[in-house]
């Protein structure tokens, strides 16, 4: 469900959401996430509320463009994990240098990724925007309220 559109961003939340992966294999999301895409940057975020917190699962990633059939990207398969007690972890550092030589992305890709990747660890150490708990209230709540409003018609 897309909660905001702007400009430059797109705010939704998946809640027990199929995902088909490229391979085919299919799986449900198991609790609601807020997701995050912005059209500056090169990567986008997926905040799980779980009940032990909020863990954040960050793809490196082009920036969005929405077209009529759906939003779409160019995920760089390099992660950044954040877990509800701050602990952060980068992933899949190896498969981004296996698919670089793979697929001969240039220098210049390189680049960009590791800068956006100092950009949002700063985001996550100034607990900006999807990183805030108010901003992860804020959505969830917004999302209960239509849920609950449709779920009464």
């Amino acid at each position: 469900m897309i909660l905001k559109t702007s400009e430059n961003e797109i705010i939704g939340i998946n809640d027990h959401t199929v995902v088909i992966e490229d391979d085919g294999r299919r799986w449900v999301t198991r609790e609601p996430a807020i997701v995050y895409f912005h059209r500056k940057y090169w990567f986008n975020i997926v905040a799980m509320i779980r009940d032990n917190g909020v863990s954040y699962y960050c793809n490196l990633a082009t920036p969005f463009v929405l077209d009529k059939e759906a939003l779409k990207y160019i995920d760089y398969d390099l992660d950044i994990k954040v877990y509800p007690d701050g602990e952060k972890r980068l992933l899949d550092a190896d498969e981004y240098q296996e698919h670089r030589q793979k697929w001969q992305y240039p220098d210049e890709i390189d680049y960009i990724l590791s800068e956006h990747v100092k950009i949002l660890v700063d985001w996550i150490n100034q607990q900006k925007g999807p990183f805030s708990k108010a901003y992860v209230d804020l959505w969830f709540r917004r999302y209960q309220e239509i849920k609950s409003r449709v779920g009464h018609r």
